[in-house]
């Protein structure tokens, strides 16, 4: 259950898409602090072990946690969370600070989350808090041998604060719309901040295209075939089936935004059934001549894929989006690291092109790395373009 929030559903009112505007972590290695302010299109470049993945992932997890997943499932190494140099507290316990602030109808709201890797895995304090400092809602560990937090929320009623044991494992803030009746003022300030940001971090696809698992044919039409594109997009032939039949100006627009990044020419991107039921993709080179995506070269493939991502939506990718909320009011956010890997700098300037012009649109969002920024410089001038450089 969710609670939509009035601003976001009101006839006649601007659309208003929530998004996440700051992340904060104190996590892995030797990043004892970091504070990123992402735009639309926002790239990071840096050498190795500046925190450009680290970064990214933070993001992932958040995300991960506000569509429900416990902390294992989000972390899946915490250990590697902690700050390297960091020691220990005198009860032996390690651990991580991670944070974001998102903006949409109610205003920025920020969560705050300190998390516990050892000796076990668990949050051990949450805030959600309006940009004048109120308290919407807070936990804190007071008995380490409980499973749960002791969760405080805001209420504004008979009683000015509603306090429960919620599970440590979790995420609280997501957790809200279902322990919160909305009766009163206080509480209907609750939801609309915690409902913001779970709006804002759910609808996230982390995408990492594979190149040798694309070269694969897919099996179509089996139990198993959902037609959404994995994060390493190995059914992309699957994807491109529905992408072509359900939206032809889409797949139009796909198809000069391969002509742009592939080699030869190319009139349309097609599938073809093979003999043993699956299914390949194939560029129509217009001549009577088919080649198919195994024959592709690893940089060709990569903005292929990417580019499908930048031009569907939740509906197409395997994401978690919020089903109570019209898709028109949610903002889809591409997480890509290593961005420009195996490309040659053409591709990378056209895919950047497609990226800002997709991004400026205000349905998808674009957090990336690349490891050089020039061709994205060439392609994008100015918004919505933002390079961090983290060696700075």
């Amino acid at each position: 259950m969710t609670v939509l929030t009035p601003g976001l559903t009101r006839p006649g009112a601007p659309t208003v898409r929530p998004a996440l505007t700051e992340l904060r972590l104190t996590a892995r290695t030797f990043h004892l602090g970091t504070t990123l302010e992402p735009g639309p299109l926002t790239l990071l470049t840096g050498p190795s072990g500046s925190g450009r993945t680290s970064i990214l992932r933070a993001y992932e997890a958040l995300a991960r946690l506000a569509a429900g997943a416990t902390l294992e499932e989000a972390l899946p190494d915490p250990a590697a969370w902690a700050p390297e140099r960091s020691a220990p507290d005198p009860e032996g316990r390690r651990g991580f600070r991670i944070g974001c602030t998102t903006t949409g109808p109610t205003g920025p709201i920020h969560l705050d989350l300190a998390v516990q890797t050892h000796p076990e895995l668990r949050i051990v304090g949450e805030r959600l808090t309006t940009d004048d400092g109120t308290e919407l809602f807070t936990s804190a560990l007071r008995d380490p041998t409980r499973s749960t937090v002791q969760a405080a929320w805001h209420t504004a009623g008979l009683a000015p604060v509603t306090r429960a044991p919620l599970p440590g494992d979790r995420l609280g803030t997501a957790l809200l719309p279902l322990r919160v009746a909305g009766k009163t003022a206080g509480q209907r300030q609750v939801l609309a901040g915690a409902e913001q940001v779970v709006v804002a971090l759910r609808s996230v696809f982390a995408c990492d295209p594979r190149p040798e698992r694309m070269r694969a044919p897919t099996a179509t039409g089996t139990p198993h075939d959902t037609g959404r594109l994995l994060p390493h997009c190995g059914n992309l032939a699957s994807v491109l089936r529905r992408t072509r039949t359900e939206c032809s100006r889409r797949h139009a627009r796909l198809v000069t935004a391969v002509r742009a990044g592939c080699t030869g020419p190319v009139v349309d991107l097609r599938t073809e059934d093979l003999p043993d039921g699956r299914t390949h993709a194939v560029l129509d080179r217009g001549d009577g001549h088919h080649t198919p995506l195994p024959r592709l070269g690893d940089g060709e493939l990569r903005y292929l894929a990417l580019a499908l991502v930048l031009l569907t939506g939740p509906g197409v990718l395997d994401v978690d989006p919020v089903t109570e909320i019209p898709s028109a009011y949610q903002c889809l956010t591409v997480l890509a690291d290593d961005l420009d890997r195996s490309m040659d700098a053409r591709q990378v300037r056209e895919l950047a092109r497609l990226a800002a012009e997709m991004c400026e649109r205000g349905h998808v969002r674009l957090l990336g790395s690349v490891r050089d920024t020039a061709p994205v410089r060439e392609g994008v001038t100015g918004e919505p373009l933002t390079v961090v450089d983290l060696d700075r």
